[in-house]
């Protein structure tokens, strides 16, 4: 450890101080670059900090303003989305998504009902035919892939995760109701009003705020990851060919080799390349630990997000082989994962240990950003900063 702690900026309330200083060690450590927390409880930000720095080289400086690719993060805006549509009568979870997107109904999915995709339960965690290079920048393309895809199982008979699916999926359910894209329709109906710094596909403006994601270190808890993306997908078959599949049908889905590029932010891919930081993460989820309301912007009501956090499914995901619980597009907490102490938390986790969640009986919201990235799902120190909030209420 160095004799001088890393320099921790930004504020916090003293009763949370122990954050500060949790957040110093992190990048003592070396386990982040770059990285910033936010919590809000009982609507007031309680803490607002960044340390770090947004490139490899540890030349530019974390700041107040910096945002970053937060991967999976970006599932739970994309469903809050959705659940507006849903709100307001446009969107109805039990019809079949062929009555909004008719293309759909390919394939044996014309009754497959809108509820399945919020669920992991769509079975179309992947494409099978060999999708080319760059296909996951042009929306088009992969909607119509998969429009055309038969389910890998039998939809509502189980669940996996739509790693990067899941935001065409609802993305396109959202442009056929509304005229607009997803990125579009959150920057007009909720970020831009209610001053959320999140973005689903940006101009060049933003690019000098954007920290530079660092790919994962070369360690144990990657390896399993490696051997399957370095599998050769035409060779794969059954479950293999789909879990493969969901990570690299185009070679790229995941953003491999391109995530820091313009072309990938300019794109639109919700289920994993929405950027923003922590700040704006915690400022969502205090509204959907509340009244559903930010600074007079209705964001979804109590009653919806009541809804949305009632479990659909918790048991082996089909995809990730291993326990997944979902609500309506939100992670719930479980025993395998918590998210803090409260049962009825509910988030997302983004690739790497990126966070955001509410536990609207503790009034708490919580997120954290950052650009290392790193294998596996458990990572000790969000835990522990986790762990730090609820000792402090």
């Amino acid at each position: 450890m160095n004799s001088e702690s890393p320099e921790v900026h930004g504020r916090c309330e003293p009763a949370f101080e122990s954050l500060r200083q949790a957040l110093a060690e992190i990048m003592d450590a070396g386990s982040e670059v770059g990285a910033a927390l936010a919590v809000h409880v009982r609507r007031q930000p309680v803490v607002d900090l960044w340390a770090g720095h947004t490139d490899t080289a540890r030349t530019q400086p974390w700041d107040e303003h910096t945002i970053v690719n937060l991967y999976s993060v970006g599932k739970a805006v994309t469903a809050v989305c959705a659940l507006r549509l849903v709100e307001g009568g446009a969107l109805d979870l039990d019809s079949p998504v062929s009555r909004y997107w008719p293309e759909f109904a390919r394939a044996g999915k014309k009754h497959l009902p809108v509820r399945y995709l919020l669920t992991h339960q769509a079975a179309l965690p992947a494409v099978f035919p060999a999708l080319p290079l760059g296909a996951e920048l042009r929306w088009e393309v992969m909607t119509e892939a998969l429009a055309a895809q038969e389910p890998w199982w039998e939809p509502g008979a189980g669940h996996g995760y739509h790693v990067n699916t899941y935001g065409f999926l609802i993305g396109e359910v959202v442009r056929r109701i509304t005229g607009k894209s997803l990125g579009t329709y959150l920057r007009d109906e909720i970020a831009r009003p209610a001053g959320i710094d999140f973005f689903i596909g940006f101009g060049p403006e933003l690019d000098a705020r954007c920290a530079q994601v660092i790919p994962p270190r070369p360690g144990p808890d990657t390896e399993e990851g490696r051997k399957l993306l370095d599998g050769d997908l035409p060779t794969l078959t059954g479950l293999q060919r789909m879990r493969a599949g969901a990570y690299r049908n185009p070679p790229n889905l995941s953003g491999q080799g391109i995530i820091n590029t313009r072309e990938w932010r300019a794109a639109e891919v919700p289920s994993t390349n929405g950027h923003g930081n922590a700040r704006a993460v915690a400022r969502l989820y205090a509204a959907l630990a509340g009244d559903g309301d930010l600074d007079g912007v209705h964001i979804l009501a109590p009653a919806t997000v009541e809804m949305a956090i009632a479990e659909q499914v918790y048991g082996e995901d089909l995809v990730l082989q291993r326990p997944t619980r979902f609500g309506l597009g939100f992670q719930l907490t479980m025993p395998e994962r918590r998210l803090g102490p409260g049962p009825r938390a509910f988030g997302h986790f983004g690739a790497g240990g990126s966070l955001g969640f509410a536990d609207p009986d503790a009034h708490v919201a919580f997120a954290y950003a950052m650009n290392q990235g790193r294998g596996g799902w458990q990572h000790k120190h969000v835990r522990h900063l986790i762990d730090l909030v609820y000792e402090a209420l």
